[in-house]
């Protein structure tokens, strides 16, 4: 079905109208699309996600309100990354929720779609006090939760959203700057690097080449799309 995607100007990025056709609830072609595999799926995820809400590997467990695995649809064809939980997102256990959370949700709209479609996670669960730099040793400890994720959800395209989320998964010292623009691989899936929305926040003429970013994740999603 054909449907008319609003354009985003007034919300977060100056780009024409866009037309999508896909579904982007169906599972991907490659996972099992019966009743008893999805229910093993989520099983596995929930039993990751009850993991990770007891881990005490690291002094960030001892700082946090909330543990924030993730959000969204466990089989989506898109996942969202990010660097590490903030003070809103600490608070009501969820990622992206507060300002920068809002300007995801922006992109996601103008992409034509709404969080539930997606799914969106951190590479620490935890909050880092004060809002800090995610440290290599809470990285190391936190990381194989992520990995997990992105194996049991097995997105079609992963969107590494800033510098940490895009190195991490790389296992790269390449500037975010110099990663963009292109699809990398990550175990097999393709991941586009992008600007995490907090620095677009400080730094609004770099919505422009985000949108970019974006436009090449839906092309790959739906390789007929008209530019």
């Amino acid at each position: 079905m054909l449907s008319l995607v609003k354009s985003v100007k007034g919300q977060v990025l100056n780009a024409e109208k866009l037309y999508v056709e896909v579904d982007w609830r169906k599972p991907v072609v490659k996972r099992k699309n019966h009743q008893a595999a999805a229910k093993d799926h989520d099983g596995q995820l929930d039993a990751l996600a009850r993991e990770a809400l007891n881990c005490q590997q690291c002094s960030l467990s001892g700082k946090r309100k909330n543990v924030v695995f993730g959000d969204g649809n466990p089989s989506a064809r898109i996942v969202f990354v990010g660097e590490a939980p903030g003070a809103d997102e600490d608070e009501q256990g969820l990622p992206f929720v507060g300002r920068a959370g809002q300007l995801l949700t922006n992109i996601i709209t103008a992409m034509g779609l709404e969080r539930k479609d997606v799914y969106i996670c951190n590479i620490l669960k935890c909050r880092p006090p004060g809002n800090r730099n995610p440290l290599p040793d809470e990285i190391r400890l936190c990381e194989p939760f992520l990995r997990q994720q992105l194996r049991l959800i097995a997105p079609q395209v992963i969107c590494a959203l800033g510098s940490f989320a895009a190195k991490t998964l790389l296992q790269t010292e390449t500037p975010i700057t110099a990663l963009r623009g292109r699809f990398h691989m990550y175990e097999g899936i393709k991941l586009m690097p992008t600007y995490h929305p907090a620095y677009l926040l400080r730094n609004p003429p770099a919505k422009k080449q985000v949108w970019e970013d974006v436009q090449l994740i839906m092309k790959e999603i739906e390789p007929g799309r008209p530019s």
